[in-house]
């Protein structure tokens, strides 16, 4: 099935530097994948984004810049940060209920492809391994999705071309997955706040790739760097590090405060957002060269008081009020040269895009 829905795209800033087009405009819940999630597929043919406008997030597509919205889902249940597209552009994948499915950008087809069996599915919460984030490998063979299952966490692997699906590592906590962008035999994970920067292969060989200094070390926001094999992460609110995954050698990139970062294609830089305080989007060269570049104030409200205080998880799981729509979560576009962020500031999260002249 597909829905349009009336183009809601407008201009609302234009300088020499930056121009910012306003994708959705209707007064409910919009938001983008997730900041280590595309937004497009390689070749750009469609923007993707997740629409309350129904009362239920569904997937939408705005097939080109200034065309109407189109709707593929109707689904009662669907967890709507699991949704990732295929860099062909053929699928976008997500989590229904206790169902994996996938469906057609082109006419709006939905196949299901796997049965998860738990109730449960994601652990408790607004954050982490409760968002439900789900990877794909770059070849858009292979998704991974962590399903929670009683005292544990399942690692399902489904082979989008044999259509087969198994569980592949258990684990107490699996969280914010992403397939290695150079490697379809490596997935980054997160394990629990205290322990947090894991790697498995496909056949569920797990191992550690970081170790907190001391228990108030905050580790978070972990990313790929393409071409690098090596893994960002944020140190918060101290800056950012990097991880050789093969050797273990870990080094300091920045310390500017990234709160969500990102690197391009390229991973020769990085679009980051900034919160306590919340200083607006940047860009930083990860090669060293020069310091963070503003690029624009997104206003968005942020939410979750936690990140204001010192690591607050050595005791366990603490209940946090963060609604993840109203983080800007930046990511750069396959080219380079755009950026799409959420924006709650007019009071309804809203989905922009940014493009650097």
């Amino acid at each position: 099935m597909t829905i349009l829905h009336r183009p809601e795209g407008r201009i609302v800033k234009s300088s020499d530097r930056v121009t910012i087009r306003q994708v959705t405009d209707h007064p409910s819940i919009h938001h983008h994948p997730f900041f280590f999630v595309d937004a497009w597929d390689q070749a750009m043919s469609f923007l993707l984004l997740i629409s309350h406008r129904t009362g239920k997030p569904q997937i939408c597509i705005e097939p080109a810049p200034g065309e109407a919205l189109v709707q593929l889902t109707d689904e009662p249940d669907l967890a709507e940060w699991s949704v990732i597209p295929s860099r062909d552009g053929r699928w976008v994948y997500y989590v229904a209920g206790q169902m994996g499915k996938r469906v057609s950008p082109r006419d709006g087809t939905v196949e299901t492809l796997v049965h998860f069996g738990s109730q449960q599915m994601r652990e408790a919460g607004m954050v982490g391994a409760a968002m439900g984030t789900t990877a794909l490998s770059a070849s858009g063979r292979f998704w991974a999705v962590p399903v929670k299952s009683g005292a544990v966490s399942q690692f399902w692997l489904v082979d989008t071309q044999a259509q087969t699906a198994d569980v592949f590592l258990e684990a107490p906590t699996i969280g914010h997955p992403q397939f290695c962008p150079d490697d379809e035999n490596l997935i980054l994970y997160a394990g629990p706040m205290t322990d947090r920067v894991w790697v498995t292969n496909r056949a569920g060989k797990a191992r550690r790739i970081f170790q907190r200094a001391h228990d108030m070390q905050w580790i978070t926001h972990e990313v790929w760097r393409s071409g690098h094999r090596s893994v960002l992460f944020v140190d918060w609110p101290n800056g950012m590090g990097e991880i050789d995954v093969d050797t273990g050698a870990v080094r300091d990139v920045t310390n500017f405060p990234v709160w969500h970062g990102a690197p391009d294609a390229t991973g020769q830089r990085l679009v980051c957002d900034t919160n306590f305080p919340d200083r607006g989007l940047h860009v930083l060269d990860l090669t060293g060269q020069g310091d963070a570049v503003f690029l624009t104030e997104p206003k968005a409200r942020s939410q979750g008081a936690h990140w204001a205080h010192p690591f607050p998880y050595n005791d366990g799981p603490v209940k946090v009020h963060a609604p993840q729509h109203t983080h800007p979560h930046p990511r750069f576009s396959p080219d380079g040269r755009h950026v799409v962020y959420t924006s709650d500031a007019s009071g309804h999260a809203q989905v922009f895009v940014l493009t650097i002249h």
